[in-house]
């Protein structure tokens, strides 16, 4: 696995009334989330990939079937841009984080759109959204060499 990546599978708790998973305890990491939001992927559709220089995402699949795509884009790394993929959402409910310099992209592979709840530890564009976007989006580079 890639250094710094973490991939956790979420414990689902059911009863008669459904389901509950806890996703986020920061007694047992030193993660510090900024934000948070949710997004919903449509059958098929691929987001990424894309990088970020010093923010980390803390990912959390649980609709949906998603594959997730990473690559360690740091020159250092020992699997240097070696593509690992990963089944996620669905019957694999997990939490994953991952941090600045790993490329990652995901694409929903249900019958139904996917959610996903993202926990960055940065706010998008900084405070009051005054900052550039840090993203280098890898999607939009016809030379890019992370392909799907």
């Amino acid at each position: 696995m890639i250094e710094g990546v973490e991939i956790k599978k979420l414990k689902i708790n059911s009863d008669e009334r459904g389901w509950l998973a806890e996703v986020f305890r920061q007694d047992k990491t030193k993660y510090r989330l900024a934000m948070a939001y949710v997004s919903e992927t449509k059958t098929g559709v691929i987001r990424g990939p894309h990088e970020h220089a010093k923010q980390s995402d803390y990912f959390i699949f649980i609709s949906g079937k998603f594959i997730l795509y990473l690559w360690d884009n740091r020159t250092d790394a020992k699997n240097y841009r070696e593509c690992e993929t990963l089944a996620v959402g669905g019957e694999n409910p997990c939490s994953v984080l991952i941090p600045p310099g790993v490329v990652h992209a995901y694409k929903c592979v249900s019958e139904i759109p996917g959610l996903i709840i993202n926990f960055p530890d940065a706010l998008f564009m900084g405070e009051g959204r005054g900052e550039a976007i840090d993203e280098i989006r890898w999607e939009s580079d016809p030379n890019s060499p992370f392909i799907i």
